[in-house]
């Protein structure tokens, strides 16, 4: 019985690797290719043009990697700090207006963002915030909040209030009841949300193009052209770095996670 499972499990493992792993073939393919062109499935010339543009010829593909990294990271704290509060409050507290803000804050879900971002566009002119990463940060904000927001309610509210009321009575003060018991609870949706949240400001493109001008380089803005209308070859190349960019960030925060929660477990023990 113990081998049927074990068979059964790795069969398992291997058709979800295949389905991971399918996506990126046809990547890897037209990376290496030499004017591979449509209803043909395998090149007939390989080459390593398109990999060698990208790594040694283009001088904005590490500053790209860099920039995408600094704006997701950051996007990811200024969202959590509005995000915890917000979500706190929407899930423990009864307020006048309470569905009007709730309406408002995920409307970016329902309304495109470039709706919203013209109008802010004036604004981050008078403040000199365009054609800067400041102002892509803050750009990037609008469509990745109400999903780190909505992570954040799923917590608070499987959240035991009497937890906290032990823990005040204890002597706990509120600074302490945050971090010991609030944070920890947090944390899976913190996981989530900071993934969800890196992934949709990666994937910004007319935001970061609008408000940066041109002058911000990330790896939407130096991709997507390639892949629209340009060099096919290049753009899967990009698209390989993004989706690895991509995946050390999943990886990294899932790595974060078990190493605080090792540590918490070695404390009780």
């Amino acid at each position: 019985m113990n081998k049927l499972k074990d068979t059964k499990f790795i069969i398992i493992a291997i058709i979800f690797s295949l389905l991971i792993i399918l996506p990126f073939v046809p990547l890897i393919i037209t990376g290496i290719s030499l004017n591979n062109r449509w209803p043909l499935i395998f090149p007939s010339q390989f080459s390593i043009r398109a990999i060698k543009y990208v790594f040694y010829e283009n001088t904005n593909t590490y500053k790209a990697i860099i920039n995408t990294l600094i704006i997701g990271i950051s996007v990811i704290i200024i969202d959590l700090t509005l995000a915890i509060p917000a979500a706190m409050a929407l899930e423990r507290y009864e307020f006048k207006g309470k569905t009007i803000m709730k309406m408002l804050l995920f409307a970016p879900i329902i309304v495109p963002p470039y709706a919203a971002i013209m109008g802010m566009y004036t604004i981050f002119i008078k403040l000199g915030l365009t054609e800067s990463i400041l102002g892509v940060i803050l750009a990037h904000i609008l469509p990745s909040l109400p999903y780190m927001i909505k992570a954040m309610m799923v917590s608070f509210n499987t959240l035991d209030t009497n937890l906290e009321d032990q823990a005040s009575i204890l002597g706990a003060t509120g600074a302490k009841r945050f971090y010991y018991i609030i944070i920890p609870h947090l944390l899976p949706s913190i996981f989530a949300g900071a993934s969800l949240t890196f992934l949709i400001s990666a994937s910004q493109y007319f935001l970061t193009l609008l408000v940066g001008g041109g002058e911000v380089a990330t790896l939407a803005i130096i991709m997507i052209p390639f892949i629209n209308g340009g060099d096919k070859a290049i753009g899967s190349v990009y698209s390989l770095i993004f989706s690895i960019v991509a995946l050390i960030n999943i990886l990294t925060l899932d790595f974060i996670l078990k190493v605080y929660y090792r540590k918490k477990y070695f404390k009780i023990l």
